[in-house]
């Protein structure tokens, strides 16, 4: 099946279009220049070069072991049925893309008969007869959006609460340490996206993070903390703990695969198994490679993970400061037996350079965040089953970071701008070795205005004052305000605007208003408050662009009341507004409230009906919002392409645009 980009509806194999929402199939919109005409299996623009294509990290591996393939003889005959609107995912399932034959170790070939995963990089040979051990090379998939059988099962699973079951016949045993990871949510190790097996090879399609920066890279730099490298470090501690059930120890131990994400967190590149005969696939330094051979050769024990550290430090040329010394030495001389006790170490060093800095930091109180603990086996399927049993632990998020970016522009037909917005944060951030904590404390708020005599502007400006001030006096700190105090705050906005109103004798078309909306953020806690026609959309990776209010207008009542869509815009007066904030008493309006929790990294945009007229951010949200959920990609530079798009598209009216961009990460220690 094919699953559209925009809704996520499932077609048939066939269609060229969305049956949903009418997506294009086949062709994409570049991100860079907007050209719309893109096919999905290219790697570049052909317009302006940028690539967009759909790009991961496949793993070539020779099977050492027939008996743990977990597959029946060759496996030539094993398949995925497939028909035009299913995935069937029980039984077999993982030579649906066996290797061709015709598939040469050259740019530009096949790694599957199917012609999906295409190289991007020759493969290289590991020996002198370039029989393929262990590589990895990029790949294009050039059915992007058709679903691969391992994400098939993985969504098919993805609402229990139990580790999906990977004992289906043919899935590769590679595979198959990955999709038990990932369902512990794991997120510093690389999700997989498709697998199968061809005879002893095993190809394992994962997450492409071979550009993402190196730890060895931020490792060196001056302006890094020595408090972050004491978090890194215990960031491998908890990565150690995931890993030694699973046998994956050696993932840890070559400085090319430890790899940092957007938010400078741990990741791996890949994944390796300490039973087969995997070597690093990257080519570092010869200084690195000595050192990541040397630390290969010892025993996998906690004091391997003080020889990495020794040699991100040589290698980085960085000095070790002194209770940094005594702990690698006391680990290299066999004092330090378990990774609680690394662990209680890293913190005690913590807590001493917290004193030498700011002194009234806490000291790190040990959580229980101990990773269920697997008995060793010879045997990786007997391991593989155990983590089937092993109940999935649902982790709360915390928040990672916090960015917003507010701005206005009068529009091409308007003489001045009635919009008005208003934005305050608040970010406290605790770095210890262990944690990162962030506490974000934001309220955003946009109106647009309407009147005469210059009213809008009045209206707009005041409400948003009036709103400032009183959450400045009635926000209590570390708690998101109530619904109560919410509709309190907004109608002592309106309030302001009648009484002046009032008190100008203001009448008619020329009593002054404004609409409302409201964002108050607390850490993951979210409110949404509003009146009229002002927005608040979110945008997920995972869910698309949503628009989480609905406006107050003719046309939505009317809906609301059970009448058709067509038939309820098709009146004169569908746009028009049923509420807005100062023409009437307080007894005239009734905001809507609501809460929701970011569980995910989550773009937050307010939009004023400058913005958001003629359905252009439900067009362009793929090309102008999503790149935004990009810690690498510059807000303020996405917000004022926003206001040029609004102007070339909608400019009669003023726009307004506020956006936040909230990331977050699994709270390990709840």
């Amino acid at each position: 099946m094919l699953i559209c980009p925009q809704c996520k509806f499932q077609n048939p194999n066939s269609n060229k279009f969305c049956q949903n929402c009418g997506t294009s199939l086949t062709h994409k919109v570049c991100p860079e220049c907007s050209t719309d005409d893109v096919p999905v299996n290219a790697l570049r623009c052909h317009n302006c070069g940028t690539e967009c294509g759909t790009v991961f990290w496949a793993i070539i591996a020779k099977e050492t072991t027939g008996e743990a393939l977990g597959v029946e003889g060759d496996n030539k005959d094993v398949r995925i049925e497939k028909d035009e609107g299913n995935v069937g995912i029980e039984g077999a399932i993982s030579s649906s893309y066996p290797l061709s034959p015709s598939s040469q170790i050259a740019l530009g070939s096949y790694l599957d008969s199917q012609e999906r995963y295409q190289l991007l990089d020759p493969i290289p040979a590991q020996t002198e007869t370039a029989t393929i051990i262990d590589v990895g090379v990029r790949v294009l998939d050039c059915q992007p959006y058709e679903i691969s059988p391992i994400a098939a099962i993985l969504a098919s699973q993805q609402s229990d609460l139990v580790t999906p079951s990977v004992e289906a016949s043919g899935i590769p045993r590679l595979a198959k340490l990955y999709i038990a990871l990932q369902s512990q949510d794991q997120q510093g190790i690389p999700p997989i996206h498709d697998a199968w097996q061809q005879g002893d090879m095993q190809i394992v399609i994962i997450e492409d993070r071979s550009h993402w920066q190196l730890l060895l890279d931020l490792w060196q730099e001056e302006t890094t903390s020595s408090l972050k490298i004491l978090h890194w470090c215990y960031q491998m501690t908890q990565l150690w703990a995931v890993l030694e059930p699973v046998n994956c120890r050696q993932s840890l131990l070559d400085l090319s695969n430890l790899r940092l994400d957007e938010d400078q967190t741990l990741t791996l590149q890949r994944l390796y198994v300490e039973s087969s005969n995997s070597q690093p696939t990257t080519e570092p330094s010869e200084d690195a490679q000595a050192q990541t051979s040397a630390i290969l050769e010892q025993p996998l024990t906690i004091q391997a993970l003080g020889r990495v550290w020794q040699a991100l430090f040589k290698q980085s040329q960085r000095t070790q400061f002194g209770s940094v010394v005594q702990m690698l030495g006391d680990l290299d001389a066999g004092k330090i037996h378990t990774i609680a006790q690394l662990r209680s170490r890293l913190e005690e060093i913590s807590i001493e350079l917290e004193a030498l800095g700011t002194a009234t930091l806490p000291p790190i109180k040990e959580k229980n965040t101990a990773v269920p603990t697997i008995p060793q086996s010879d045997e990786p399927e007997d391991i593989i089953s155990k983590i089937d049993d092993m109940p999935t632990v649902v982790l709360t998020m915390q928040l990672s970071s916090l960015e917003d970016v507010g701005r206005t522009d009068v529009g091409r037909q308007r003489h001045h701008n009635e919009d008005y917005f208003g934005i305050e944060t608040k970010i406290n951030k605790l770095e210890l070795p262990k944690s990162q904590v962030l506490q974000g404390h934001g309220l955003y708020i946009l109106c647009d205005g309407m009147g005469g005599h210059a009213g809008g502007e009045i209206a707009s400006e005041l409400a948003v004052n009036t709103l400032r001030q009183y959450f400045q006096e009635h926000w209590i700190a570390n708690q998101l305000p109530t619904e109560d105090s919410i509709r309190e705050a907004v109608y002592l906005a309106n309030e302001a605007i009648y009484k002046l109103n009032q008190h100008d004798a203001r009448s008619g078309v020329g009593r002054m208003g404004t609409t409302l909306v409201m964002l108050l953020i607390q850490d993951t806690q979210v409110a949404v408050a509003h009146v009229g026609d002002s927005r608040l959309y979110r945008l997920t990776r995972k869910r698309g662009l949503e628009q989480v209010t609905v406006d107050h207008e003719v046309g939505q009542r009317e809906i609301s009341r059970g009448v058709e869509a067509s038939i309820a815009y098709a009146r004169p007066d569908a746009y028009q507004l049923t509420q807005a904030l100062g023409p009437r008493d307080e007894n005239s309006i009734n905001p809507d409230v609501g809460f929701f929790e970011i569980n995910e990294d989550t773009l937050l945009l307010l939009a004023s009906d400058g913005l958001s007229d003629n359905d252009l951010l439900e067009t362009h949200w793929q090309t102008h919002l999503e790149p935004l959920l990009s810690s690498g990609v510059n807000l303020e530079r996405g917000v004022t392409d926003l206001i040029d798009l609004a102007n070339l598209h909608n400019g009669h009216d003023n726009i307004t645009a506020i956006v936040i961009r909230a990331k977050v990460r699994p709270n390990l220690e709840s």
